[in-house]
């Protein structure tokens, strides 16, 4: 007996749906890869070939002299050390701020999961609130808590700002997934006598490690690129690699130098760049698998 399946027509390899969908995809990724070109050749050229106005031409003799100077010797405002000063301020304040941010929401996901806590319901309704509630409202009043405290300006405020905006996210990312964690598990652990600690670190934590790779890109794309925060609470000493990047392109003195301009710019998005080519698949994964509760 032949098997229905077998009778069925085979797919046109090339349908007119599947056409529309091919070159939906395809001018989308030319429609945001096409200024990275032009800023990545722009950077490999001299002022001069610059000037002549082919923007798409590739560079007739690439040189890396633009880079060298965006990263030691550009100025950024009063001092020309580069943007090198931006970047390790943007690492000082990365690390600490994503690993406390991602800390916190993954304990109190866990808390709001698994363990039913009393109100935890309009804590979290309150969590989410204020996630969604423009972070500029809150830029005034932390201005003043700083400056009451005496830490406004210095590291710690910018890395404890970034800590606040971050949580509530974080903690919504690691309650789904938990939520999706079989019920059974926990009470198992519970039965043997464990703990509220010795779950979290033994158990829920090297499960949620889709989810971590998750918090990880969120907290270290948001962090990094992060403009507005850091020109407020980071202070003078502390600005991070987009302040210092806005001081060199928006320079007023001396001659534009473009190639530079565009140096800097690659410079400062290589390291969301980098970490989306190299872990991107991990964070699709990661969301589909606290998306839905199983």
């Amino acid at each position: 007996m032949t098997n229905p399946a077998s009778r069925r027509p085979a797919k046109a390899r090339f349908s007119p749906g599947r056409i529309g969908i091919y070159s939906f995809l395809f001018f989308s990724a030319l429609f945001f890869a096409l200024p990275l070109f032009v800023m990545l050749i722009t950077s490999f050229k001299t002022m001069e070939e610059i000037r002549t106005g082919s923007i798409f031409s590739l560079p007739r003799a690439p040189e890396l002299s633009a880079w060298i100077k965006a990263w030691s010797s550009a100025c950024t405002g009063m001092t020309c050390d580069g943007i090198q000063v931006g970047f390790w301020n943007s690492v000082r304040i990365l690390i600490p701020a994503t690993v406390i941010s991602i800390f916190v929401g993954a304990l109190n996901g866990y808390a709001l999961a698994m363990w039913k806590v009393r109100w935890a319901g309009l804590a979290f309704l309150l969590l989410m609130t204020g996630a969604f509630i423009p972070y500029q409202v809150y830029v005034f009043p932390l201005v003043q808590l700083f400056a009451l405290s005496g830490t406004f300006g210095s590291l710690f405020a910018i890395v404890t700002v970034h800590i606040i905006f971050g949580m509530p996210v974080m903690t919504l990312i690691f309650r789904n997934y938990f939520s999706s964690i079989p019920e059974e598990v926990f009470k198992a652990a519970r039965m043997d006598g464990a703990g509220f600690w010795w779950i979290f670190f033994a158990i829920m934590l090297p499960m949620a490690t889709p989810v971590l790779i998750v918090a990880v890109i969120w907290q270290v794309t948001g962090i990094w690129n992060d403009f507005l925060l850091g020109l407020i609470f980071a202070g003078r000493d502390n600005l991070p690699m987009t302040v210092q990047l806005n001081n060199i392109v928006n320079s007023q003195f001396g001659e534009r130098e473009y190639n530079v301009d565009m140096a800097a710019t690659m410079l400062t998005a290589l390291v969301p760049l980098v970490l989306y080519f190299v872990s991107g698949r991990w964070f699709v994964r990661g969301i589909a698998a606290g998306s839905v509760k199983g």
